[in-house]
C-alpha cells in the first residue's frame, strides 16, 4: 500500500477531531439545545455542567493533533479510541439507534479510525504481549 494514504487518512481524521474540539472549547458555534425531555437532552443536561464534555474535547484535540503526525499517530489513536467508542455508543443508545449509521460523518470517522488502526496493527500487537 502506498505510504501517503495513511498520512492523508490521519490528517482527515485529525482535522475532524481538532475542528470539533476547537468549536466547543472556544465557543465558536452555539450548539442548539436538543428537544426537551429527549434522552439527548438528559445526557447533555447531566454532562454539560460537570465539565466532562470539555474533558473529552481536550482528548479529542490532543488525539486529533497526534493522529495528524505520523510518528505520534498510534498514540493519538490510543487517545481517540475511547472517544470513538463513546461516539458510537451515544448514537446507538441515546441517538437514533441503527439509523445513526446513515450519518456520513459517523461512517467516515469509523472508517478512518479502523483503517488507521489496521495500518498500525503490528505496533499495537506488541501491547498485547
Amino acid at each position: 500500500m502506498k505510504k501517503w494514504i495513511p498520512n492523508i487518512a490521519g490528517i482527515l481524521l485529525g482535522l475532524l477531531f481538532v475542528m470539533s474540539a476547537v468549536m466547543v472549547l472556544f465557543n465558536l458555534v452555539k450548539m442548539p439545545p436538543p428537544p426537551e425531555g429527549t434522552p439527548a437532552a438528559m445526557f447533555f443536561g447531566a454532562f454539560g455542567p460537570t465539565g466532562y464534555l470539555k474533558f473529552v474535547k481536550i482528548f479529542e484535540l490532543v488525539g486529533g493533533l497526534f493522529v495528524m503526525i505520523p510518528r505520534l499517530r498510534n498514540f493519538g489513536l490510543l487517545l481517540l479510541g475511547p472517544v470513538v467508542v463513546n461516539i458510537i455508543a451515544f448514537h446507538m443508545f441515546v441517538g437514533a439507534g441503527l439509523k445513526a449509521f446513515s450519518d456520513p460523518m459517523l461512517l467516515i470517522t469509523i472508517a478512518l479510525s479502523l483503517y488507521l488502526l489496521w495500518e498500525g496493527r503490528k505496533k499495537f500487537a506488541s501491547l498485547l504481549v
